[in-house]
């Protein structure tokens, strides 16, 4: 059996500025944070894993916007928010420390 182990998409994602209330360092190649592709009355609904690859360097830091490749774990009920130019946020817990679009699949 042939089972998919991850959904992976290319996406644009836009580390929040520090002064804006991201992060205060850069993230590496590999970053596991939570993805929230909704919320219901200004609360997230469900966080998914997924890890963030860059393609060409190991860092992106605070206020960067870089086109990098994402792997979600295919266990999840994720699958119908996989399309081309959809927009999510990225968390570290309850805050939010960036945003993305799926620019390709």
């Amino acid at each position: 059996m042939n089972a998919k182990i991850f959904y992976i998409v290319k996406a644009r994602i836009r580390l929040k500025p520090t002064n804006e209330g991201g992060r205060k360092t850069g993230i590496k190649s590999g970053y596991r944070p939570n993805h929230v592709f909704e919320y219901k009355n200004g609360n997230m609904v469900s966080a998914y894993m997924g890890d963030v690859i860059f393609d060409e360097q190991e860092w992106i830091e605070p206020g960067e916007e870089k086109v990098v490749t994402i792997r979600f774990m295919s266990g999840q009920a994720i699958k119908d928010f996989l399309t081309v130019g959809r927009i999510w946020w990225i968390h570290e817990g309850n805050r939010l420390v960036a945003e993305a679009e799926i620019v390709g699949i």
